[in-house]
């Protein structure tokens, strides 16, 4: 009896021993599964290689396409040859720094002086040069010509604009744009300290995109023959903005004021004018020819170009974000 236990003790544990040996346990049944925490992915990549599989992408900075034309609004071959120009571009969006419609903005020339060109980058278009935008990409302000029929009404019709029309602001991309009246029958005022620069300066400084970018007619620094319109000197640099862009004197100048670049760009149709005295603040002058400008931007960068008529970079400017 002693020898048939010692016999089965004997037998119970060479099986444990053996089965120790191929790293089962025993009394556990071992599964094909693994749970999820120690699944580990096979792959042939070094370990730089399959981290970088892993790692969550950085998305491309927000970008925008515009194109600023000025004093364009005079149906002929300038204006037709400028808006192919434009187009050829493919901009997201237009600006433009007035004077829309010549030569006095009546409702019966301001279809032919704009929707003929621009339609496809207005919503609602209901005029009769083809289909309109899906939604809107065209962003005017009044020029002195809208405002001589009806003060302004047809152009108030024509277009369907944020705020008041008068002035508004938007956004796109990573810029935030100012659309400004600086005629001086605007009943808010184009003074400094007036209800539209109010307007202005809080919305300048509470903004958050990457740029803000104002934009309007009379060009507040100029070597025009006329002279520069010195009730548009706000102190934009100080609230914030980066870039001014204005018209009305019909040649392409580039200005450093306060430390941001102001363009006046009033060449995108109607004739050209001569300068007169040169500004302090002028660094680049051009009125061999009609022109616009293009912009590309990005949440880090700027890139500010001036095109003449026959598709010719003519000026460079370029703003980093620190």
């Amino acid at each position: 009896m002693n020898h048939f236990r010692l016999f089965v003790l004997s037998l119970v544990a060479l099986l444990i021993l053996s089965g120790c040996g191929r790293g089962e346990v025993p009394g556990v049944t071992e599964t094909a599964e693994k749970s999820p925490a120690t699944v580990t992915p096979q792959s042939t990549a070094t370990p730089t290689e399959a981290a970088s599989e892993t790692a969550t992408s950085t998305p491309e900075p927000l970008q925008v396409r515009f194109a600023v034309i000025g004093d364009y609004g005079w149906s002929g071959t300038a204006e037709a040859e400028m808006a192919d120009l434009v187009h050829s571009w493919e901009p997201d969006i237009i600006l433009t720094v007035g004077d829309n419609n010549y030569p006095s903005g009546e409702r019966a020339t301001i279809d032919d002086n704009i929707g003929q060109y621009y339609h496809d980058y207005i919503y609602p278009y209901t005029g009769s040069y083809g289909e309109g935008a899906d939604e809107n990409r065209f962003f005017p302000t009044l020029g002195n010509h809208d405002f001589y029929s009806e003060e302004g009404q047809p152009y108030f019709d024509y277009f369907s604009l944020p705020g008041n029309e008068r002035y508004y602001d938007f956004t796109w991309g990573p810029v935030h744009f100012f659309a400004l009246n600086s005629g001086d029958l605007e009943p808010d005022g184009v003074g400094s300290k007036g209800i539209q620069a109010a307007w202005a300066q809080e919305r300048v400084i509470a903004s958050e995109s990457a740029w803000q970018v104002v934009y309007f007619h009379y060009a507040p620094y100029s070597s025009g023959e006329d002279g520069p319109i010195t009730w548009m000197r706000w102190p934009f640099a100080e609230w914030g903005g980066d870039v001014v862009f204005s018209g009305h004197y019909h040649a392409y100048e580039r200005l450093l004021v306060g430390g941001i670049p102001y363009f006046v760009s009033a060449s995108s149709g109607a004739g050209m004018y001569n300068f007169g005295s040169i500004v302090p603040e002028s660094q680049f002058r051009y009125n061999a020819d009609n022109g616009a400008i293009l912009v590309n931007a990005s949440e880090t960068d700027m890139l500010v170009e001036f095109y003449n008529r026959v598709g010719e970079v003519v000026d460079v400017y370029q703003l980093i974000r620190p």
